[in-house]
């Protein structure tokens, strides 16, 4: 080992042995002295690293901008022959301006215009962004008013096949009642329910077996109550004669 003022401590000499032992307390200041030479051997290794070449051209750049012009400057001179004094605005009429025009120094590898490139480039992924939110938002709305409108549809079938039903049972019995043995239509009458039909699907299709729809379907069989039996289901009353009862707002 080298001898000197930084010679390292063996620890297993005859030296450290005797010192104080007790635990944690010769440990935590070795370490502690240890950090603070540590620290100090980097603050004198940084006050005496050579500054490179880049660092110096910056700090004389720094250094001269922001000192003002002095007499020794011949740009300056000639303002001062015409009348210029320091601190005093440019111009005829002292118009203009006081202090220089800042310079922006380009210290980056990229080209120019790339910093502008890059704001558009965000501005538009912004602008993009923000138009898919307003389509989302759109779609949604539209995905709403659809299910609204199935809705309502889905609710205004429902009804009407009740309807359809109700008026099939009141023209079953009124044709009865005048001994009609066969409807006219076979779906002017409700069919008799199969036992092995288990299907929801099957038994829409003994009110709706033909092409005609639902709404059609009611539409021809009130037609047909009130002409035959002058029978209204929504009011449910037989009249005198068809001319006695009208359309009224809640024909089909």
């Amino acid at each position: 080992l080298a001898m000197g003022d930084e010679e390292e401590e063996d620890y297993m000499s005859d030296l450290f042995i005797k010192e104080d032992v007790r635990p944690g307390v010769p440990m935590v200041r070795r370490v502690r002295e240890a950090l603070q030479k540590e620290e100090k051997q980097k603050e004198a290794n940084e006050k005496n690293r050579q500054k490179s070449v880049k660092e110096e051209e910056r700090e004389r750049r720094d250094l001269v901008l922001s000192s003002a012009l002095g007499d020794e400057n011949k740009g300056f001179a000639l303002l001062q022959k015409m009348g210029y004094k320091s601190g005093q605005a440019l111009g005829k009429s002292g118009e203009g301006i006081v202090e220089p025009i800042p310079l922006n120094i380009k210290t980056g590898r990229s080209g120019l215009g790339h910093e502008e490139f890059k704001k558009r480039k965000a501005e538009e992924k912004l602008e993009n962004y923000r138009k898919k939110i307003h389509m989302k938002k759109q779609a949604n709305e539209q995905a709403a008013d659809q299910f609204r409108i199935r809705f309502k549809n889905k609710q205004e079938e429902r009804k009407m096949e009740g309807d359809l039903r109700k008026s099939q049972r009141a023209c079953q019995q009124l044709d009865i009642q005048k001994d009609i043995e066969a409807p006219k239509e076979i779906w002017y009458w409700l069919q008799p329910e199969e036992e092995d039909q288990k299907d929801e699907e099957d038994k829409d299709d003994e009110c709706t077996g033909s092409d005609l729809s639902v709404s059609a379907k009611l539409q021809i069989l009130t037609a047909y109550l009130r002409k035959q039996h002058f029978y209204c289901i929504w009011c449910g009353t037989t009249y005198e004669g068809e001319s006695k009862h009208g359309p009224g707002p809640h024909s089909a």
